[in-house]
């Protein structure tokens, strides 16, 4: 059923966005906000580059540095990925996710096709972030029209310096227009929440840190306060297996306010010997087959962060997903297989939600 999804995979974000949209403001929230988690990035990038307030310890050439927070940052070029991608991945670096920004005037397109075309064993593919300028939005659409094409590419867009635009609205409904059910995350200086990306791990760093709560009051407010945007978020636990063809068409469906989705999905497959893990960003949808260890409870156990999202409604189609058959329909599995890296019935390219 697919490959298995081992400890040793990392996952893979790209994070594109073209020049001053603010790639690398995030990218440094994102290394101080990640909690216990360790993140090695690669930046694609023409001449010098300043990661401003992240204490690099010695100038980003070549070679890899060491920053004061643990984390790893390589200047490449694109042609070097799959060399630093290895380098990154191997167990003693004790990587979580992998984020290579990319160069201001790069193809997004290329730099996805050369992850998911990678025969690393050690990583996985985890999405594509394209961040906007929201200030300049209609500047960069000029200059660039292909920022369309780039957005209809994304699984994330964050639409960032909304303190700066003075009709986020219609930039935003503009910016929702041209992405491909890609979640639409609206932020100021990049202040997004790491877990829209990837699972943080429990630490006492992350105490004190940026909550769904200090977003909407801090992170996302203008200086007369009218800009609010909250997060919801629903954690969904059934004893009772998922029905994989309810589960798949409530996954195709789901709500454009609906960022992100993790957790675990059990489909009654017992004897196979394995769960399912689940990620999902925007649009990007990826399964995990994992073997069920003595200590799992039977259950699934989800968790969908959003905004605007209905989580009542969400939490009765979930319910509504749950098998009432005896024995569950391997034949229904086939859906979920389409997403799952490795499997025979679908290419990785093919890792996205229709």
């Amino acid at each position: 059923m697919g490959n298995s999804r081992t400890p040793q995979q990392i996952p893979v974000v790209v994070l594109a966005g073209f020049l001053g949209s603010g790639k690398t403001t995030l990218l440094n929230h994102l290394l101080h906000r990640s909690g216990g988690s360790r993140i090695g990035a690669i930046v694609n990038d023409f001449g010098a580059i300043e990661i401003d307030a992240m204490a690099v310890a010695g100038a980003l050439g070549d070679s890899t540095v060491s920053l004061g927070n643990g984390c790893l940052c390589c200047a490449v070029d694109a042609s070097e990925l799959d060399v630093y991608l290895e380098r990154l991945a191997a167990p003693a670096t004790g990587i979580d996710v992998i984020v290579i920004e990319a160069s201001g005037l790069a193809e997004p397109q290329e730099l996805v096709r050369m992850v998911l075309a990678s025969e690393h064993p050690g990583i996985v593919y985890g999405g594509l972030v394209e961040v906007v300028d929201a200030a300049e939005f209609d500047d960069t659409r000029a200059r660039h029209p292909e920022i369309g094409r780039h957005l209809a590419l994304a699984d994330l867009v964050v639409v960032n310096k909304l303190d700066r635009a003075p009709d986020t609205g219609r930039v935003l409904d503009l910016v929702r227009s041209l992405t491909d059910r890609a979640a639409v995350v609206p932020a100021t200086y990049g202040r997004i929440d790491p877990e829209f990306l990837f699972d943080c791990k429990p630490s006492e760093e992350r105490i004190g840190q940026l909550s769904f709560d200090d977003l909407h009051e801090h992170g996302d407010d203008d200086a007369d306060g009218h800009l609010h945007f909250g997060y919801d978020s629903l954690s969904f636990v059934s004893g009772v297996p998922m029905e994989p063809r309810r589960l798949m068409r409530f996954l195709d469906s789901r709500p454009q306010g609906l960022y992100r989705i993790k957790g675990y999905v059990d489909f009654g497959l017992h004897d196979t010997g394995n769960r399912y893990s689940v990620h999902s960003v925007g649009r990007f949808l990826r399964f995990y087959p994992e073997p069920w260890t003595p200590a799992d409870a039977r259950l699934t156990q989800l968790v969908l962060i959003g905004r605007g999202i209905d989580t009542g409604a969400l939490g009765e189609e979930l319910r509504a997903c749950e098998n009432d058959a005896p024995h569950a329909d391997e034949h229904g599995m086939w859906g979920v297989l389409r997403y799952v890296q490795g499997s025979e019935d679908e290419p990785d390219a093919q890792a996205y939600a229709s």
